[in-house]
């Protein structure tokens, strides 16, 4: 969890409504879920959630430990049958346990990448991989444009837009790669290109789990789904790129 005050709050505010979060965050490729499970089965889920990767993985034959700082999104995956520790990553205790492979979707930005990789060497057995990923999804122009458009009139207080760069996670991947210590090989980025189909109700149900969007005032966010309502078709097929960034023990 970050120390940051504004970051602290945003990285809090996911859990306001842990139920919508579940419902409405995308999936994760089925190539990159496999390519996972195939390292080994003893998992370590970081920022585990609501346990949208820990199920995906569950259902692909591991056995999935969670670690999750908010009660209120580990009670959520637990209802789901999974095993969530609350605590932040880097105070976690792991009590001797190993595991083959540490992952973290959507997450490990909020983590101190100094302290998370050397937790991450500290939990890995020899040889094992630590697999760090986000999903970026990447409207075309004319809608990305209409999407911004309706950000700068409606919801002008939010730290950022998430329309501002059309790969707003290379950033972040490469921040990643600096940040994995010298206990690892070098870094590698696997990259997985998707689409998910959204109705109109199903792209506005999943707007307000953005980071932020939950601390708007309630007029404002009401505003923003307004605007978006009226810029997004009936159905639409939003590309996404999935990015992991991913070392391995030496």
């Amino acid at each position: 969890m970050p120390t940051n005050p504004a970051h602290r709050r945003i990285a809090e505010s996911f859990g306001v409504d842990a139920e919508r979060y579940d419902r409405a965050r995308p999936r994760y490729p089925a190539d990159l879920i496999s390519r996972l499970a195939a390292g080994g089965r003893e998992v370590l889920d970081v920022g585990a959630g609501t346990g949208i990767v820990a199920r995906q993985l569950r259902d692909a034959g591991c056995h999935v430990l969670g670690v999750e700082p908010d009660p209120r999104m580990a009670e959520a995956a637990r209802r789901h049958g999974l095993t969530v520790e609350e605590s932040r990553f880097e105070d976690w205790d792991p009590a001797g346990r190993t595991f083959d492979t540490v992952v973290a979707g959507q997450t490990w930005h909020w983590v101190d990448p100094a302290a998370g990789s050397t937790q991450a060497a500290r939990v890995l057995r020899p040889g094992g991989r630590l697999a760090l990923f986000w999903n970026a999804y990447q409207p075309p122009p004319e809608l990305a444009a209409a999407f911004g458009e309706v950000y700068r009139q409606v919801a002008p207080s939010l730290p950022f837009s998430p329309w501002a760069v059309a790969d707003p996670y290379a950033t972040v991947a490469e921040k990643t790669i600096d940040g994995i210590g010298a206990d690892f090989t070098t870094p590698e980025v696997w990259r997985y290109a998707w689409e998910h189909e959204y109705t109109r109700d199903e792209w506005l149900d999943l707007i307000p789990t953005a980071g932020g969007h939950n601390l708007l005032p309630e007029a404002e966010l009401s505003a923003l789904l307004d605007g978006l309502g009226q810029v997004t078709g009936e159905r639409f097929a939003m590309p996404y790129t999935t990015i992991a960034v991913t070392a391995v023990l030496r």
